[in-house]
């Protein structure tokens, strides 16, 4: 049982970082290898500069790291557990509620 104001706000952390679609499709991207920022908006498809305040969010979160390579900066996840606790989250929420929905995803943003 989670008592310690800390686990509750590293908690609370970690979902705030996985409500939004975009910052999990980073994530699961940063699970399979560290990247550079273009090519991270060029395999999502999404803008440089909308990633940029993702990765942002997630390194204020403590999620990402940046680490400079030469003139250019590759993201990670800030610790390899990550990935395997979103391997794990993911394989027991679809394990639980494979065909659940948020009804309510579009306006609050959830799921």
């Amino acid at each position: 049982m989670l008592t310690l104001a800390t686990d509750i706000e590293v908690l609370a952390r970690f979902g705030r970082a996985l409500a939004d679609p975009i910052r999990c499709r980073i994530l699961l991207a940063l699970r399979e290898a560290p990247t550079h920022p273009a090519d991270l908006a060029d395999a999502l498809e999404i803008s440089r500069t909308r990633l940029s305040n993702h990765l942002a969010c997630l390194r204020d979160c403590g999620l990402v790291v940046a680490v400079p390579v030469g003139r250019r900066t590759r993201y990670e996840l800030a610790d390899e557990r990550l990935g395997r606790a979103l391997d794990d989250l993911r394989a027991a929420v679809v394990s639980v509620e494979a065909d659940k929905t948020c009804p309510d995803a579009e306006t609050r943003g959830c799921c």
